[in-house]
């Protein structure tokens, strides 16, 4: 056996004792400072849960319709989300999504930011690299545990270990498609008398659309992995489908959430490749 030179208990006594702490201060601020987040994924989940199939169906439509341009592409999607609602599963689907949208949407206004300042600060980038390594290989259960202490069971504890799982692609696709534009690109743009500012609203972020747009569709697939995980601290959808479908062993439960899942990673991968490919054949 391999010799103890730091007894793990003695690692592990001021870490638990530091996020007591925290909690202990500050989860009740915290709480109070989330509650607008908290507002937002409840009228989210209402207006997804309360509109009419159809019109779900419709912006879904519209949604594959002006990233591809192709109609075809855009009923099929359609008929996929219409394949959940005569499944059973629509009400689930439609909280999970729910749970989804706000995460992605959170992820990518934070995500891009970081992602040009890090293209931009080479020093940051050196910080944040290693972070982001620890938030895409540590398992999700161990940051679990200081969420839930701080915000309890439920959609906020869920958003943020979502979010935290599911941001490390956009930050690191951001950073990538600024840092692939060509050198002469910018030079030409100087010599035109481009500041900073315009050269990255101007030159910067259009010709690195296609690897942000990347970073979008893989940030999106990993919050829906998410699911099953956010389940487990009491949140509603497919992934309580499924978790259920374990704890009583049904298997034709989980086989049929595990295939809305599937299905709804399809829809937005497909959607968001697709607005990709079509910004890249512009480039």
């Amino acid at each position: 056996m391999f010799p103890e030179l730091i007894a793990s208990r003695a690692l592990q006594q001021p870490i638990d004792a530091f996020v007591g702490g925290i909690v202990t201060r500050y989860s009740d601020l915290l709480r109070a400072m989330t509650q607008p987040l908290l507002d937002l994924l409840i009228w989210m989940d209402h207006l997804l849960r309360d509109s009419p199939w159809w019109a779900v169906v419709l912006v879904v439509v519209g949604l594959a319709w002006l990233a591809s341009r192709k109609i075809g592409f855009s009923i099929a999607m359609g008929g996929l989300l219409c394949l959940i609602g005569a499944i059973g599963l629509w009400d689930a689907s439609m909280q999970t999504l729910s749970l989804m949208i706000v995460a992605v949407v959170i992820s990518v206004a934070i995500g891009i930011p970081i992602g040009v300042l890090m293209a931009s600060f080479q020093k940051l980038r050196m910080v944040m690299l290693p972070i982001l390594d620890i938030m895409q290989t540590m398992p999700s259960f161990v940051y679990l545990i200081p969420v839930v202490m701080l915000f309890n069971l439920g959609k906020i504890a869920a958003l943020f270990a979502t979010i935290i799982y599911a941001i490390p692609p956009v930050i690191r696709l951001t950073d990538l498609g600024i840092r692939l534009v060509d050198q002469e690109v910018l030079e030409a743009s100087r010599a035109f008398g481009a500041n900073r500012r315009r050269q990255l609203f101007g030159v910067q972020l259009p010709l690195a659309l296609p690897n942000i747009m990347a970073g979008i569709n893989q940030t999106t697939m990993m919050a829906l992995a998410m699911v099953v995980i956010a389940s487990m601290i009491g949140v509603r959808g497919l992934g309580y489908e499924v978790l259920q479908g374990i704890n009583r062993l049904q298997v034709g439960r989980g086989l049929l959430a595990g295939l809305g899942i599937v299905i709804l990673a399809i829809i937005f991968d497909r959607i968001t490749q697709e607005f990709g490919r079509r910004r890249q054949n512009r480039s």
